[in-house]
């Protein structure tokens, strides 16, 4: 069904390794370190933040070259994802996928802590250890220095082979992730906006119930 395939890899786990760099602590080089100390000082700085971002994904031998676009509002342990058509809301406590294609909501509890739980409000935090890196190339998109960071898994088993990590030195925001994965396939994951503090709704993280006279209701707990 759509709604699973919503949280199936490899664009979950793209954009969890995505935002997980903004803090990473990784201690091999010391001039990459140094950068994602500061972007990660930047985005910690923030009482929330809004990112539009385009996804593309391409495997030459499948072929396959799929492009699409989505955006996340987080704030704090809440977040909103909107992507492929589906919504993902977490209030605090509640988890809610609405997906309209398919007049589906499935509701479920969520444990923050929950070290196996991927979601967009950790991102920030998640992926602390497991990767080495270095200082690589260094591109100028539009007059902006984009200096990019080679990260590779340490665990050999891993499904990801390297990922190139850009790095706006300028603002210290993350521009562009490259990931390419052992089975030749590329996700891209590009920055479109990035907006910081921004007056939020009360009710952007309240799921409404009544919205949804017609959808079936999946309740997993």
């Amino acid at each position: 069904m759509n709604n699973m395939n919503f949280y199936k890899r490899p664009l979950i786990a793209a954009l969890v390794f995505w935002f997980a760099a903004f803090s990473t602590g990784f201690a091999q080089d010391t001039k990459a370190k140094t950068l994602l100390d500061q972007v990660s000082a930047k985005v910690k700085s923030y009482d929330n933040m809004f990112i539009d971002f385009k996804y593309g994904l391409s495997n030459d031998a499948a072929g396959i070259n799929q492009e699409t676009r989505g955006d996340v509002t987080l704030d704090g342990d809440k977040y909103k994802l909107n992507l492929m058509g589906t919504t993902q809301m977490y209030d605090g406590k509640k988890l809610y996928t609405i997906v309209p294609e398919d007049e589906e909501i499935t509701i479920s509890t969520q444990d923050p802590g929950d070290d196996d739980a991927i979601t967009p409000s950790k991102m920030l935090t998640f992926f602390n250890k497991g990767y080495s890196y270095k200082w690589d190339i260094e591109q100028n998109v539009s007059g902006r220095k984009i200096q990019y960071i080679k990260l590779t898994p340490i665990d050999s088993n891993s499904e990801l082979k390297s990922a190139l990590l850009g790095v706006d030195v300028q603002t210290k925001h993350i521009y562009r992730l490259i990931m390419t994965q052992k089975n030749g396939s590329k996700i891209t994951i590009t920055v479109n906006s990035f907006k910081t503090n921004q007056p939020l709704p009360g009710n952007l993280f309240v799921f409404d119930e009544a919205k949804y006279g017609d959808y079936y209701i999946n309740r997993l707990d």
